[in-house]
């Protein structure tokens, strides 16, 4: 046993208010390879730090996926998302992840895909490094940019599934988050503007320059805002449907190019 022995890493976690102190400090004692690395762990999730960065990885769509400091991680209900994706190009040949973080939802594209190339971009420095090394395994290329300006000109019209986990919370809510998303994840990841639909709208207005025939955007967003989403991927030349998972409390808009 390390000098914390489970029984003493719950109650830290527990005092520290983790709601699920048992299954993080399981997930603590099997992360950590030395003693000193569990008392480290503890102390830096008992400061409030997500428990992905104080483990250093993410499960997500049955993949194990590396979670750097300060970078987005990958929320539970972003697996419809990918579900949703899938279902619409199984026979998919190029993939583009775009607003990509970590690159979980490529990385469990690329997964699930036999032989697509994978292509995702982000515009923060933290999160490339990141995603590239989650997408290497897949021989996916992860851009730097600002959305579509990331992406090489020759991929235009190529696309056959286009995902963006656009930020969607509104700027004057993003002070209601959790400490663990408000104080330790990147604001650009976060604030989707006024109305939380600013860079949603900046990649519907685009996409059908990017999309194939009959290829598919896809992008996750809260059940208020799908009315304005949907008008936003109809301006931009798209047919779109809504998906709706009561379980995970998730939306995904799927437009698919005329």
């Amino acid at each position: 046993m390390p000098p914390l022995s489970r029984s003493t890493v719950v109650s830290a976690l527990r005092s520290a208010g983790c709601v699920f102190a048992e299954d993080e400090a399981e997930l603590i004692l099997s992360t950590a390879r030395t003693p000193d690395e569990v008392t480290a762990m503890v102390d830096r999730r008992a400061a409030g730090l997500p428990l992905e960065h104080v483990l250093g990885w993410a499960e997500f769509h049955g993949l194990r996926l590396a979670v750097e400091p300060g970078v987005f991680v990958p929320r539970r209900r972003t697996e419809f998302l990918v579900d949703q994706a899938l279902a619409q190009g199984r026979n998919a040949s190029l993939v583009v992840d775009l607003c990509c973080g970590s690159g979980a939802v490529g990385a469990a594209l690329a997964a699930a895909l036999d032989g697509a190339a994978l292509h995702a971009a982000d515009i923060d420095p933290a999160a490339v490094r990141c995603a590239r090394r989650n997408l290497a395994a897949h021989g996916g290329r992860v851009h730097e940019g600002d959305l579509f300006d990331a992406l090489p000109d020759d991929l235009r019209r190529r696309v056959d599934i286009l995902v963006a986990n656009v930020p969607y919370v509104p700027t004057d809510q993003v002070a209601l988050l959790p400490s663990e998303a408000r104080d330790h994840e990147p604001l650009v990841a976060l604030d989707g503007g006024s109305d939380g639909l600013d860079v949603l709208r900046r990649v519907t207005a685009e996409a059908h320059r990017w999309l194939a025939p009959g290829g598919c955007l896809l992008v996750e967003t809260s059940e208020r805002q799908v009315p304005s989403a949907v008008e936003a991927f109809t301006r931009g030349g798209l047919d779109v449907r809504v998906a709706v998972s009561d379980e995970l409390y998730a939306n995904v808009l799927i437009g698919t190019r005329r």
